[in-house]
Protein backbone atom coordinates (compact mmCIF):
# COMPACT_ATOMS: atom_id res chain seq x y z
CA UNK A 1 0.00 0.00 0.00
CA UNK A 2 1.82 3.04 -1.30
CA UNK A 3 1.25 6.73 -0.49
CA UNK A 4 0.86 9.08 -3.46
CA UNK A 5 -0.12 12.69 -3.97
CA UNK A 6 -3.69 13.65 -4.83
CA UNK A 7 -2.41 14.89 -8.20
CA UNK A 8 -0.82 11.50 -8.88
CA UNK A 9 -4.08 9.80 -7.88
CA UNK A 10 -5.93 12.04 -10.35
CA UNK A 11 -3.78 10.50 -13.07
CA UNK A 12 -5.23 7.09 -12.17
CA UNK A 13 -8.82 7.94 -13.15
CA UNK A 14 -10.26 5.03 -15.11
CA UNK A 15 -7.89 2.51 -13.52
CA UNK A 16 -8.45 -0.27 -11.04
CA UNK A 17 -6.82 0.83 -7.79
CA UNK A 18 -6.72 -2.52 -6.04
CA UNK A 19 -8.35 -5.45 -4.33
CA UNK A 20 -8.87 -6.23 -0.67
CA UNK A 21 -8.12 -9.30 1.37
CA UNK A 22 -10.94 -11.80 1.88
CA UNK A 23 -13.25 -11.09 4.83
CA UNK A 24 -15.49 -13.67 6.50
CA UNK A 25 -19.15 -12.69 6.85
CA UNK A 26 -20.34 -14.97 9.65
CA UNK A 27 -23.57 -15.23 11.61
CA UNK A 28 -22.15 -13.22 14.50
CA UNK A 29 -21.46 -10.28 12.16
CA UNK A 30 -24.96 -10.57 10.67
CA UNK A 31 -26.59 -10.71 14.11
CA UNK A 32 -24.67 -7.64 15.31
CA UNK A 33 -25.75 -5.73 12.21
CA UNK A 34 -29.37 -6.79 12.82
CA UNK A 35 -29.11 -5.48 16.38
CA UNK A 36 -27.52 -2.21 15.24
CA UNK A 37 -30.16 -1.55 12.58
CA UNK A 38 -33.23 -3.18 14.10
CA UNK A 39 -33.64 -5.36 10.99
CA UNK A 40 -34.28 -8.82 12.43
CA UNK A 41 -36.01 -10.31 9.39
CA UNK A 42 -35.81 -14.10 9.67
CA UNK A 43 -33.73 -14.52 6.50
CA UNK A 44 -30.91 -12.82 8.39
CA UNK A 45 -31.17 -14.15 11.95
CA UNK A 46 -33.28 -17.33 12.12
CA UNK A 47 -31.16 -20.15 10.74
CA UNK A 48 -33.93 -22.77 10.91
CA UNK A 49 -36.55 -20.69 9.09
CA UNK A 50 -34.00 -19.41 6.57
CA UNK A 51 -33.17 -23.01 5.58
CA UNK A 52 -36.67 -23.22 4.07
CA UNK A 53 -36.06 -20.30 1.69
CA UNK A 54 -34.40 -20.42 -1.75
CA UNK A 55 -31.25 -19.11 0.00
CA UNK A 56 -30.92 -22.35 2.01
CA UNK A 57 -29.79 -20.47 5.11
CA UNK A 58 -29.27 -17.03 6.52
CA UNK A 59 -27.93 -14.21 4.38
CA UNK A 60 -26.26 -10.91 5.18
CA UNK A 61 -28.29 -7.74 4.90
CA UNK A 62 -27.61 -5.88 1.66
CA UNK A 63 -26.75 -2.80 3.69
CA UNK A 64 -24.30 -4.86 5.75
CA UNK A 65 -22.50 -5.86 2.57
CA UNK A 66 -22.46 -2.24 1.39
CA UNK A 67 -21.21 -1.07 4.78
CA UNK A 68 -18.10 -3.24 4.42
CA UNK A 69 -16.66 -0.60 2.07
CA UNK A 70 -14.39 1.02 4.72
CA UNK A 71 -12.98 -2.23 6.13
CA UNK A 72 -12.42 -3.71 2.69
CA UNK A 73 -10.72 -0.51 1.52
CA UNK A 74 -8.51 -0.56 4.63
CA UNK A 75 -7.57 -4.18 3.89
CA UNK A 76 -6.78 -3.46 0.24
CA UNK A 77 -3.65 -2.78 -1.74
CA UNK A 78 -5.10 0.51 -3.07
CA UNK A 79 -2.72 3.45 -2.97
CA UNK A 80 -3.32 5.96 -0.18
CA UNK A 81 -3.27 9.71 -0.74
CA UNK A 82 -0.57 11.24 1.44
CA UNK A 83 -1.46 13.96 3.90
CA UNK A 84 -5.16 13.14 4.26
CA UNK A 85 -6.48 14.77 7.43
CA UNK A 86 -10.09 13.59 7.13
CA UNK A 87 -12.44 11.73 4.83
CA UNK A 88 -16.24 11.80 4.64
CA UNK A 89 -18.93 9.92 2.74
CA UNK A 90 -20.79 12.09 0.25
CA UNK A 91 -23.25 9.59 -1.23
CA UNK A 92 -23.79 7.14 -4.00
CA UNK A 93 -24.71 7.42 -7.65
CA UNK A 94 -25.98 3.88 -7.84
CA UNK A 95 -26.06 0.75 -5.75
CA UNK A 96 -27.12 -2.68 -6.91
CA UNK A 97 -27.50 -5.77 -4.72
CA UNK A 98 -26.87 -8.56 -7.22
CA UNK A 99 -26.42 -11.72 -5.15
CA UNK A 100 -26.93 -12.64 -1.49
CA UNK A 101 -23.96 -13.20 0.79
CA UNK A 102 -24.68 -16.39 2.69
CA UNK A 103 -23.52 -16.66 6.27
CA UNK A 104 -20.08 -18.23 6.40
CA UNK A 105 -18.97 -16.89 3.01
CA UNK A 106 -15.93 -14.70 2.38
CA UNK A 107 -16.08 -11.48 0.40
CA UNK A 108 -13.53 -9.06 -0.99
CA UNK A 109 -13.69 -5.64 -2.56
CA UNK A 110 -12.46 -4.37 -5.90
CA UNK A 111 -11.96 -0.62 -6.32
CA UNK A 112 -11.81 1.39 -9.54
CA UNK A 113 -11.32 5.17 -9.62
CA UNK A 114 -14.00 6.73 -11.82
CA UNK A 115 -13.52 10.43 -11.00
CA UNK A 116 -11.32 12.64 -8.87
CA UNK A 117 -11.81 16.38 -8.71
CA UNK A 118 -10.43 19.10 -6.48
CA UNK A 119 -13.54 20.98 -5.32
CA UNK A 120 -11.61 23.62 -3.36
CA UNK A 121 -7.93 23.84 -2.46
CA UNK A 122 -7.19 20.72 -0.42
CA UNK A 123 -10.74 19.30 -0.74
CA UNK A 124 -11.00 16.40 -3.17
CA UNK A 125 -14.07 14.45 -4.28
CA UNK A 126 -13.65 10.94 -5.61
CA UNK A 127 -16.07 8.51 -7.17
CA UNK A 128 -15.12 4.86 -6.87
CA UNK A 129 -16.67 1.81 -8.44
CA UNK A 130 -16.91 -0.66 -5.55
CA UNK A 131 -17.59 -4.30 -6.35
CA UNK A 132 -17.99 -6.96 -3.67
CA UNK A 133 -16.99 -10.41 -4.88
CA UNK A 134 -18.19 -13.56 -3.10
CA UNK A 135 -15.59 -16.32 -2.85
CA UNK A 136 -16.40 -19.20 -5.19
CA UNK A 137 -19.35 -17.46 -6.88
CA UNK A 138 -19.62 -15.95 -10.34
CA UNK A 139 -21.98 -13.09 -9.54
CA UNK A 140 -20.87 -10.20 -7.31
CA UNK A 141 -22.89 -9.34 -4.21
CA UNK A 142 -22.83 -5.57 -4.71
CA UNK A 143 -21.79 -3.07 -7.32
CA UNK A 144 -21.86 0.58 -6.33
CA UNK A 145 -20.59 3.97 -7.40
CA UNK A 146 -19.60 5.60 -4.13
CA UNK A 147 -18.66 9.24 -3.66
CA UNK A 148 -16.46 10.46 -0.85
CA UNK A 149 -14.42 13.51 -0.10
CA UNK A 150 -11.03 13.78 1.51
CA UNK A 151 -9.13 16.76 2.83
CA UNK A 152 -5.35 17.23 2.58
Amino acid sequence: MSAISAQDMKGMVGQTLGTSEWLLVDQEMINKFADATGDHQFIHVNEEMAKMTPFGGTIAHGFLTLSLFPVLMAKSDCPRVEGVKMGVNYGGNKVRFLAPVRSGKKVRGHFKLLELEEKRPGQWQQTLEFTVEIEGEDKPAVMAEWISQFFV
